[in-house]
């Protein structure tokens, strides 16, 4: 049975203009989960209208009274967990584990987003001038336009939304088309039962077909002065300019081609546990997951056979069963999308040592490839499904080569021994994050979180959240009057 859900502007749940809606689909069975608001651009603007109106009271809100709502979000969504779960499973076909992991991780989320708010906000300077007090204050930006995607949708969905709070902006979310229950509106109930006040936040979903226009209104009004988006490169890159348009600086979190290094002293068993997880986690549908494993020559065939027989073994199947690893992709289309990079590269004499064939509806097999080459299109392409190629490599100055051969920068694995070698190795890579002695996929709202190349700009996390919705500006004070020459 569907439910039905409206736009959230003011504090109000307001059907569409034209009372518009559009289906949001469950991936594992096919059928119509809910019926949502299709929004046009008079309700972005009333959406804006009413964060613009929220901002001056929310901006000048005691700091600890922002870190309440925050803490008592958090609580609440742990208390809903088990709803929040079954609302994911249905709506994005995430897995129980997964589920669970978003509940944990976008609680957490919000209470680092709590404790910032009461984080020094400038600093006073040396200044050059001694009759005058010179400081550099962290002010809120204003109307944040921020994109909630589906992938990660508990985890994504607060992140879109805490540190601007946190600060004392007000937000207008779009929510992903895919999940706007779960990335959006349940993010916003919690939010609301935790006190936030009407229009602080606000909740715009759309028909997939509006998207772009959604977002082009979104990000024109002069009044909106952050953008906050995760997504998809291709995505992203039409975000960005679109912000650059407006001068309005931007937060762009987009993906990955990952890779993880397995040197020649790695525990094979443990590298084997970690490429799994890094590749095969909600299906290998998160923007770290693990495309490329990039092994020692004398390494690579076992590692591959190894990794082959547990991509076998791991159950896939209804996301609601507790036991399920590899749930459905976001649709039957992004399943056939990567069933067609796993085919051309089979056809151009790439191995298929577990997996692939063709997809059933959404779900497609956990995948392993030997033998490809930098002309396959696999090679290059984020996979963003349950796929892993493994690479051989002759040491770790190639493994280097090869991992910082791509447009993309976000986070890479680096597995040995000895944690000083890896060090050295995380140093030479061209991505925003690394971790050794540990795969690709790993999340901290303590951390710097983002990417570099085409992976995208900006941090999120600790002192970098705040910085990236904040305008800093320098005030003086002159304690004694000046002496001016004419």
């Amino acid at each position: 049975m569907s439910v039905n859900r409206s736009l959230l502007i003011g504090g109000d749940e307001v059907p569409a203009a034209g009372g518009r809606t559009t289906e949001d689909l469950n991936p594992h069975t096919g059928h119509v989960l809910a019926e949502v608001a299709a929004a046009s651009p008079a309700d972005v603007t009333r959406a804006v209208d009413a964060a613009d109106a929220a901002f001056p009271g929310w901006s000048t809100t005691a700091p600890t009274q922002r870190r309440r709502v925050l803490s008592r979000a958090a609580d609440l969504l742990e208390e809903r967990a088990a709803d929040a779960a079954a609302l994911m499973a249905g709506e994005t076909g995430g897995t129980l584990g997964w589920s669970m992991f978003n509940v944990g991780l976008a609680a957490t989320i919000l209470r680092e987003a709590a404790a910032a708010t009461t984080l020094p906000v400038g600093e006073v300077l040396a200044g050059d001038n001694p009759d005058a007090l010179s400081l550099a204050v962290r002010q809120p930006a204003g109307v944040v336009a921020a994109f909630a995607p589906w992938n990660a949708p508990l985890i994504l969905g607060a992140r879109a939304v805490a540190a601007p709070l946190a600060t004392g902006n007000t937000v207008v979310v779009k929510a992903s088309e895919e999940a706007p229950l779960t990335c959006a509106l349940f993010i916003a109930d919690v939010l609301r039962d935790a006190g936030l006040p009407p229009g602080v936040l606000n909740v715009l979903t759309n028909d997939p077909a509006d998207a772009a226009r959604t977002a082009e209104t979104l990000i024109a009004d002069p009044r909106v002065r952050r953008v906050n988006f995760t997504g998809s490169t291709k995505v992203g890159r039409r975000i960005g300019e679109l912000a650059a348009r407006h001068l309005t600086p931007a937060v762009l979190e987009l993906g990955g081609k990952n890779s993880i290094l397995v040197l020649d002293d790695a525990d094979l068993e443990y590298a084997v546990d970690a490429v799994a997880f890094g590749a095969y986690l909600n299906s290998g549908q998160i923007c770290m997951s693990a495309d490329r494993v990039l092994v020692d020559r004398t390494l690579a065939d076992e590692f591959a056979a190894r990794l082959a027989e547990k991509a076998k073994a791991l159950p896939g199947g209804d996301p609601t069963d507790p036991h399920t690893v590899i749930g459905p992709l976001i649709n039957a289309q992004a399943a056939r999308r990567v069933a067609g990079l796993v085919d051309d590269a089979a056809e151009a004499g790439a191995r298929v040592l577990s997996g692939g064939g063709a997809p059933d509806g959404a779900h497609y097999p956990a995948t392993v490839l030997a033998g490809v080459t930098p002309d396959m299109r696999i090679h290059t392409e984020e996979i963003f499904g349950p796929v892993c190629t493994v690479l051989p490599v002759d040491g770790e100055d190639e493994a280097v080569a090869v991992a910082n051969d791509s447009p993309y920068g976000l986070t890479a694995g680096i597995v040995t021994r000895d944690v000083t070698r890896g060090l050295g190795v995380a140093r030479r890579l061209r991505t925003g994050i690394a971790h050794v002695n540990d795969q690709s996929v790993d999340d901290d709202p303590t951390a710097p979180f983002g990417g570099v190349g085409d992976s995208g700009y900006g941090r999120f996390g600790g002192r970098a959240g705040v910085e990236a919705f904040t305008d800093l500006r320098w005030i003086t004070l002159q304690q004694r009057p000046k002496q001016f020459p004419f």
